[in-house]
């Protein structure tokens, strides 16, 4: 049986580990053609190999998200080796803590390049593409984009931003036939994530109460995103553009 996104082309940034893996494997799995853009070779490389030992069809294209010529080689690669693009997962990005008053203009410039403008740069690249096929765009923002964070006014200023530049490209490809949409997931199992509890004072600790922050008492899974982002590429969606999925086990009910 054809998985949903059977012939399509997608390219995911971030794709090496994370909600990025998660997107990639999903998308393998609906038996899209994948290709992994992520600066990191090793992780991607891997991350590749598994998805075609899995029985999917994935490439990796060493790509720097902050470097415009590189966005552009990954996207005429992809038609170079496949004809054609139907699907951007604009994943990568990053989060650190930080508070206003430490926070310098170079760190704030770095977390809105990565977490923001590279998507921008990115479709803008996609977009002649995507425009030929009708495809569909998918950005990866955050429920703190919604809500908020302490200690993190430029990730949530970056992740609010990702739903402005949602809203106002769905508007404008609209006609052209490209919908976008984005993803806001709370808190999910990642190696970010591992990463952050492993610098507290209590690890164990702070990780039950980030998986308490979710009333269903758990973080979220990087399949369950990759999974959502699925459903936003594909057919199923096919009337939705400019809007954003809430995917976080209920935190917002608080």
């Amino acid at each position: 049986m054809a998985g949903r996104l059977e012939q399509k082309v997608a390219i995911v940034t971030g794709g090496a580990r994370g909600i990025g893996e998660g997107c990639a494997r999903a998308m393998a799995a609906e038996d899209a053609t994948v290709v992994i853009a992520d600066i990191r070779e090793d992780e991607g490389e891997r991350m590749a190999s598994r998805i075609r030992e899995d029985g999917g069809h994935a490439e990796f294209q060493q790509t720097d998200v902050l470097d415009f010529d590189s966005i552009k080689r990954c996207v005429s690669e992809t038609i170079k080796r496949h004809g054609k693009l139907d699907i951007l997962v604009n994943n990568a990005g990053t989060h650190f803590p930080h508070s206003i008053d430490e926070l310098d203009p170079e760190r704030w410039d770095f977390m809105l390049n990565l977490n923001l403008k590279s998507m921008f740069l990115f479709c803008k690249a996609a977009l002649p593409e995507l425009r030929k096929t009708k495809g569909a765009i998918v950005n990866m923002s955050s429920v703190r984009g919604l809500i908020g964070q302490t200690e993190a006014p430029a990730y949530c200023a970056s992740k609010a931003g990702i739903l402005g530049l949602t809203r106002g490209l769905a508007r404008d490809e609209a006609l052209n036939g490209v919908r976008v949409n984005a993803i806001c997931p709370s808190n999910v199992d990642t190696p970010l994530m591992t990463e952050w509890l492993a610098k507290q004072k209590d690890p164990e600790a702070m990780r039950r109460a980030c998986e308490d922050a979710q009333p269903m008492g758990r973080m979220g899974d990087i399949m369950e995103i990759g999974r959502t982002a699925v459903f936003l590429a594909g057919a199923d969606s096919s009337f939705m553009t400019g809007t954003h999925l809430v995917v976080d086990g209920g935190a917002l009910l608080d």
